[in-house]
């Protein structure tokens, strides 16, 4: 079996650029893989902010957990890769791919794959991103679970050490999805990113795993979830 977040990584310097709301857990997350740069910006009272002088640290990568709209393009213009951990709406993204087009929004932190057409988020996305679970099972329960990829947020971690020791039936994974959800920084509902993805991604993923160890305890689970809704079925 491949193990992704154990390839050999090209050194990647990344900066976690936040106003302060977002992106702690990711920077103590991500700075245990790369060399990671804090980069803490002011968050403008005014909607409309001009002459912003972005003195930052140069990095291979940027990852931005800024709101504000003016400071996060300004941070475009650097044409350094970047990521959105907040993403600004598809209209920014336009905008901003005009400027740089090594910008990526993803539809969640914990959905990027690293194939992208930019090598700094393609090393990124081989440690941090789509979940991949590595299983061991005793028949029904689940010796090991480990997390090869996760989100940078911290939730696969914990989500995956919760399973460890229990049987993997119907009110295991609904407490698997429920801790990522827990755990997971987006907003409910978010208009273009949520925690309701964030734990149908990992719902799909673990489903995944337990197909290659396990299938006919995978036929089983997999009728149990609805992976449209991130929700298991009860009474199944």
């Amino acid at each position: 079996m491949k193990f992704p977040a154990n390839d050999i990584l090209i050194v990647v310097k990344i900066g976690i650029v936040s106003d302060g709301q977002y992106g702690e857990r990711a920077f103590e997350q991500i700075r245990r893989r790369f060399p990671t740069e804090w980069i803490l910006l002011p968050f403008p009272s005014s909607p409309v902010v001009d002459d912003i002088d972005l003195t930052i640290p140069p990095c291979d990568l940027y990852i931005s957990y800024i709101r504000h709209p003016d400071i996060a393009m300004e941070l475009v213009k650097t044409g350094v890769p970047i990521l959105l951990g907040v993403n600004l709406g598809p209209g920014f993204i336009n905008q901003a791919r005009e400027i740089n087009p090594a910008v990526i929004g993803p539809e969640t932190m914990c959905s990027l794959l690293p194939n992208t057409k930019f090598w700094q988020i393609n090393e990124y996305a081989k440690v941090f991103g789509r979940p991949v679970f590595y299983l061991i099972l005793d028949k029904e329960r689940v010796v090991w679970c480990h997390p090869l990829r996760g989100s940078p947020c911290g939730s696969t971690d914990a989500a995956a050490d919760e399973l460890n020791g229990q049987q993997l039936d119907m009110e295991a994974m609904n407490r698997f999805a429920l801790s990522i959800c827990h755990n997971c920084r987006a907003p409910r509902f978010g208009k273009t990113c949520d925690k309701e993805k964030a734990g149908i991604i990992h719902l799909v993923e673990l489903l995944a795993a337990l197909k290659g160890v396990n299938r006919e305890l995978w036929e089983k689970c997999s009728q149990l979830v609805d992976q449209s809704t991130c929700r298991v079925i009860s009474g199944s």
